[in-house]
């Protein structure tokens, strides 16, 4: 798929790709070599992008929540497809303390016209609250301080502190219930970052509506948030490893390409990330009979939407070797949208890497144009990038409209977009891989990651 030509281009979105540089970078087309013209014949032609689509459909027929049957079956589904290509597939389990989004929530307030709008938190707990409401500003320690919140319920600005830390204020004054509005136009989605016991019930609302109740403090106000549950859980990777075809030639070096199988509660995921999903399958298929001198792995990840759970599993479980020998991952997460905009990468602290320089001069060689990069965690190459280990993130940007909700099918998925990302993917992979290719350098310099990083929804 052809792209519109980009050298620099503002970020329209951070909301679920964290902090971002203000351009996007592209590397200039004299620079870069172009691809090994054998691509075209080995691994090319043989990309098929209708399997990618039809991948995506038998995935995306319901969410695949972490911890669920629906999941559990994603990865049945998934080692299946590996094993029917001829891979030896390794089911790695994991434990998390997973979370269960409320079943219902609602907010009153005295005085109030019309009819209040609240989302949950994720990690929000269950409350049934009635009591004054009480405006504590931004809800920092200094905020709070000297307060009795005793059965009140606390109305907090979203600013300078993470929301997790405004409910454990409020709490520690004795608050019952907690609703945080917007400092921005427009609805507050967010986490609460982690499960914690001391939390009290809390809820967001919009900028307008806590502007609203902020006149009306001192009224009374009912605070109810049902069905929320949380507790162990487990999840799983899946793992489809190939080695080098001739061992006497190995260079030691490993490819990790990879994706996430979960989704949000209520999103059937076609394009988070069923895509990037199906995509990781298509691409095994395609190189494992490819001659190689590289290790690859082929990866899906549990978890992903609740932390990146499954690929901090994944990177914490490698021996020192394995991870001196990982010289790369090419991270697949929402690349198949056809209402989201053009082809980006993003590294978690911005700079360029070997993924970055490899696929750019694929894209560069197969559409006439590079690929540009920007900083962007929120993804499954953070855990590899905080280990020093080159990553990015390949996605559409700005992101689609239908992002994390119920009309995230199979219907906006665009063929000719999972073709063009297939492309450039494979060929930076199999650029690399290939053989006589010189065995990368060992040398890994870690990457230091924020909260705002790790998670898709806003944490602050």
């Amino acid at each position: 798929m052809k792209k519109k030509t980009v050298v620099t281009m503002a970020l329209a979105t951070t909301l679920a790709l964290g902090a971002a540089t203000p351009q996007l970078a592209v590397m200039k087309g004299p620079s870069l070599e172009k691809v090994n013209s054998q691509f075209d014949k080995k691994v090319l032609n043989q990309l098929d992008a209708q399997r990618i689509y039809d991948n995506i459909d038998t995935l995306a027929q319901e969410p695949r929540v972490a911890g669920t049957d629906a999941e559990d079956q994603a990865v049945e589904f998934i080692a299946e497809e590996f094993e029917s290509y001829g891979y030896d597939v390794e089911i790695q389990p994991f434990t998390f303390f997973g979370y269960t989004p409320p079943s219902s929530l609602s907010l009153s307030v005295e005085g109030f016209e019309g009819e209040l709008n609240p989302r949950s938190f994720t990690y929000s707990v269950n409350g049934d609250v009635t009591g004054e409401l009480v405006d504590v500003g931004l809800g920092t320690v200094e905020d709070v301080a000297g307060l009795d919140l005793s059965g009140k319920i606390a109305l907090i600005q979203r600013g300078n502190i993470s929301f997790g830390q405004k409910v454990l204020n409020a709490a520690e004054r004795g608050a019952a219930g907690v609703v945080i509005y917007n400092n921005v136009d427009g609805v507050l989605n967010g986490t609460l970052g982690a499960y914690d016991e001391r939390y009290v019930a809390a809820v967001s609302l919009s900028k307008s509506e806590g502007e609203a109740l902020k006149a009306l403090a001192g009224s009374t106000a009912t605070l109810t948030v049902e069905g929320a549950e949380a507790g162990d859980r487990t999840s799983h990777n899946v793992i489809a490893t190939k080695e080098p075809t001739n061992q006497k030639k190995a260079n030691d070096d490993i490819i990790v390409v990879g994706a996430h199988h979960d989704s949000v509660p209520g999103a059937p995921g076609a394009n988070d990330d069923a895509s990037g999903t199906a995509m990781t399958l298509e691409l095994a298929r395609v190189l494992k009979n490819v001659p190689t001198d590289t290790e690859l792995r082929f990866v899906t990840f549990g978890a992903e939407e609740l932390g990146l759970i499954g690929s901090y599993h994944y990177v914490d479980t490698l021996s020192d070797e394995e991870i001196d020998n990982t010289v790369a991952n090419f991270n697949l997460d929402m690349v198949g949208s056809r209402d989201a905009g053009d082809l980006v990468m993003r590294t978690l602290d911005g700079q360029p890497n070997l993924v970055t320089e490899l696929s750019q001069k694929s894209s560069l060689k197969l559409n006439g144009e590079a690929t540009p990069f920007s900083q962007g965690g929120s993804s499954d190459h953070v855990p590899f990038a905080a280990a020093g280990i080159p990553a990015a993130l390949f996605i559409h940007s700005p992101l689609e409209p239908w992002y994390h909700t119920p009309d995230d099918t199979i219907d906006k998925i665009d063929i000719d977009k999972l073709q063009d990302v297939a492309e450039i993917v494979g060929s930076a992979v199999y650029d690399l891989a290939q053989f006589d290719h010189p065995s990368q350098s060992k040398n890994k310099e870690k990457v230091d990651v924020e909260a705002d990083m790790i998670f898709e929804q806003s944490v602050r």
